[in-house]
């Protein structure tokens, strides 16, 4: 797969590893890691890969025999393979066999959670073993193709660690934006109403009115999210709500996003019900997670803003497949296969309003490497295989600020790509056998 030059040493070789900056794979708190280099000489030409189909989600169209020319963890030049392109460089990765993409964007993930921990077994787990849970998922997300994702909600700061610690190479991972702990009501979803009243359990993100919102928005910026994830509505898997179920008064959820927006931070937020995504819309949230109970006023709303919807609608069935056996509360399975339906026949509707759409899988409902198998649940309920690949490329890219860095392979680009041996564009599930994953121009699965 990956050959080198004759002429090169292995003391070259390394001097060229040796130009990845450790800046290349941070995108914590929303900044472009490659200002701090701009003054400096361009990178030399570490690694060509060599590519059979590549598929450009920017252009939404399929280039044939390309070559990627990649230097400081940046892709230097996409131009036609031959001599040209393949002079200079110290590596050649080979993949004129296969199809390749930019890195896929999960933009909902639980890295710290493990579907097969009932939710009283969690109870019993420290922040730091939460943390070590997420380091071994985002491992497996990374296998998966996915090199960068966005985990929106954890307890303790814990996903700020994980961050912390794939950017700094300690552990493999995607690029992260996280959150922290979700912003809630009291005994609303973004809480645990799980023990009994006189344990007197309050979870970090809980705030009401207006001051207390603002006051846990700053919290969370001040240990580190890069992003604010608040819960506008009940939820499936917490106790005693209702997804359909407001949370948050409109005047809460906008000092939340005013709050938000003075710390330069994107806003998420959860929200099944028709009421609470309307709020959400008006206050100029960026994402809307879930959006399964929406009405026609929202489409409308979600049209005329610049909003993104997340919409998870692979995750029932595994939910519906597995929870009985896994012992899960009845609330919780009940819940989930009243909301299951009901959300892809508004994927649908939302797809057909022109509503624009992202790649949120909620990772961490099922096991975490299992990321790609919604594709095939989006191209099942209306979307063409190319915009279902622009939804985790893109589109998934611009709802988090990060057009042109991560998403597409075009100069300037962080070098994350993928390789398959089918054509996705024929069958979307070739999604779910990447047999390559490169992240910053580092090889991580070959």
């Amino acid at each position: 797969m990956i050959r080198h030059n004759a002429a090169v040493s292995f003391r070259a070789l390394l001097a060229a590893i040796a130009l990845v900056p450790a800046s290349s794979i941070a995108v914590s708190q929303g900044a472009s890691p490659v200002e701090s280099g701009a003054a400096a000489a361009a990178p030399a030409c570490a690694t060509v890969v060599r590519v059979g189909s590549l598929v450009d989600p920017l252009a939404g169209k399929v280039r044939r025999s390309q070559a990627i020319r990649i230097g400081g963890g940046r892709v230097l030049a996409v131009l036609d393979d031959g001599p040209a392109a393949l002079a200079g460089c110290a590596q050649t990765v080979d993949l004129r066999d296969r199809t390749v993409l930019p890195g896929l964007i999960d933009t909902h993930t639980h890295l710290t959670s493990d579907p097969t921990i009932l939710r009283y077994a969690r109870l019993g787990l420290s922040i730091p073993r939460l943390a070590l849970i997420g380091a071994a998922n985002a491992r497996r997300t990374l296998q998966a193709g996915f090199t960068t994702a966005r985990n929106v909600g954890a307890d303790g700061w814990a996903d700020v660690a994980l961050r912390d610690a794939i950017n700094a190479g300690d552990v493999p991972g995607p690029r992260l934006q996280v959150s922290g702990p979700g912003i809630g009501i009291t005994g609303g979803h973004c809480g645990s109403n799980l023990l009994a009243p006189e344990f007197r359990q309050t979870s970090l993100g809980t705030a009401d009115g207006p001051d207390e919102v603002r006051k846990v928005v700053r919290q969370n910026v001040r240990y580190g999210a890069d992003v604010i994830k608040y819960c506008g509505t009940g939820g499936v898997f917490s106790k005693g709500t209702q997804p359909g179920m407001q949370q948050f008064t409109p005047e809460e959820v906008a000092a939340l996003v005013d709050e938000a927006r003075m710390h330069g931070r994107k806003v998420a937020v959860h929200a099944h019900g028709a009421a609470g995504i309307k709020i959400a819309l008006r206050a100029g949230v960026d994402t809307i997670e879930h959006a399964s109970l929406i009405d026609d006023e929202g489409l409308e709303l979600a049209k005329k803003g610049k909003a993104y919807f997340s919409m998870d609608i692979y995750n029932t069935d595994y939910t519906q497949s597995e929870s009985k056996r896994r012992g899960e509360l009845e609330e919780f399975i009940r819940k989930d296969q009243m909301i299951g339906d009901i959300q892809r026949r508004n994927f649908e509707r939302a797809l057909k309003a022109g509503v624009r759409m992202i790649y949120g899988t909620d990772a961490g409902i099922y096991p975490h490497g299992d990321n790609a198998r919604q594709f095939a649940v989006m191209v099942r309920y209306g979307m063409t295989p190319m915009q279902a690949i622009q939804a985790a490329t893109v589109n998934a890219a611009d709802s988090m600020g990060l057009a042109g860095q991560v998403g597409e392979l075009s100069v300037g680009a962080h070098a994350d790509l993928i390789a398959v041996a089918e054509d996705p564009l024929a069958d979307i599930r070739a999604l779910e056998r990447v047999s390559f994953v490169m992240k910053g121009g580092i090889v991580h699965r070959d």
